[in-house]
């Protein structure tokens, strides 16, 4: 069991990352750190190890491939994820009525429960 993230430097993604931290805390397991593919550069994920270093949880980064709201799903399910972490943008009355098609593939897609943050 572990928690599931992605690694996005938006205040979203930045925002989904710090929950994931505090409930793979909480929960005592891991985090599983999904990456957005080949637009990750050496130094961000140096950054992101210390990063999760620092927070004292037990991690793993794995690779994506470029779509991540399918290497969210496709990574929750094949390492039975307990929780999957995604940060939410805020939208405007008319962008309320629309999920991002991201998030929304995500929420009916997931295996297992989603926390959906905002900054």
């Amino acid at each position: 069991m572990a928690i599931v993230v992605g690694h996005l430097g938006t205040p979203e993604g930045k925002e989904a990352l710090v929950a994931a931290v505090s409930e793979a805390r909480r929960r005592e397991i891991g985090l599983l750190v999904v990456t957005s593919g080949s637009a990750v550069s050496a130094e961000e994920l140096e950054a992101l190890e210390a990063r999760l270093t620092d927070a004292g949880v037990e991690h793993r980064v794995v690779p994506g491939t470029g779509d991540l709201a399918e290497d969210l799903v496709r990574t929750a399910a094949e390492e039975n994820g307990e929780l999957l972490v995604i940060g939410l943008r805020r939208r405007s009355p008319v962008g309320k009525l629309i999920l991002g098609s991201g998030a929304q593939r995500i929420l009916l897609e997931a295996p297992c429960p989603v926390l959906a943050v905002k900054p």
